[in-house]
């Protein structure tokens, strides 16, 4: 009967995979409105306003936003020796840390690296300066621990770019 229930709940989007896009979303191709991209130099001036720096970058008939973002690098710390409870809560600390910069739009990339290496994890703030980019960093309960360090270097990157 469960098999039953699996392959019925599977139906709908058996159907729907052999359906156009356009009457999948129920938006039919010819009410489709063509949007044009959003000026790129309004965009540019209205974060170089905010402090962030940026540049256009021209190829071919694209032109493309660089804006310089700040890479954290979170390095093992000089006080890895707290019992294993307290580094279980540092931990879960950190992730609230990381979760609440990238919810008010400090960060827009973080995650630690695949070994036991010196660089434990990586952030990628969205901050007009390194300066506040560093402070943001050195909040977070590991680094006040001595769990891990920070070093904050520049990194530009198109705006609006992302991982494939």
């Amino acid at each position: 009967m469960k098999y039953f229930y699996f392959l019925a709940s599977l139906l709908p989007f058996l159907v729907a995979c052999e359906q156009p896009v356009e009457k999948v979303r129920g938006i039919p191709a010819e009410a489709r409105v063509k949007t044009e991209a959003p000026n790129v130099q309004t965009t540019a001036d209205e974060l170089n306003n905010k402090g962030y720096k940026t540049f256009l970058y021209q190829e071919g008939d694209s032109t493309y936003l660089m804006q310089q973002y700040y890479i954290v690098f979170l390095k093992k710390g000089k006080n890895r020796s707290q019992d294993s409870a307290t580094a279980a809560q540092l931990q879960e600390q950190h992730m609230a840390h990381l979760e609440r910069m990238y919810v008010e739009g400090y960060s827009s990339l973080t995650g630690p690296m695949g070994d036991d290496g010196e660089i434990r994890g990586i952030v990628i703030f969205n901050t007009p300066t390194q300066r506040e980019a560093d402070s943001l960093a050195r909040l977070d309960p590991m680094v006040q621990a001595g769990r891990l360090e920070v070093e904050v270097r520049p990194w530009w990157t198109a705006k609006g770019g992302k991982l494939n």
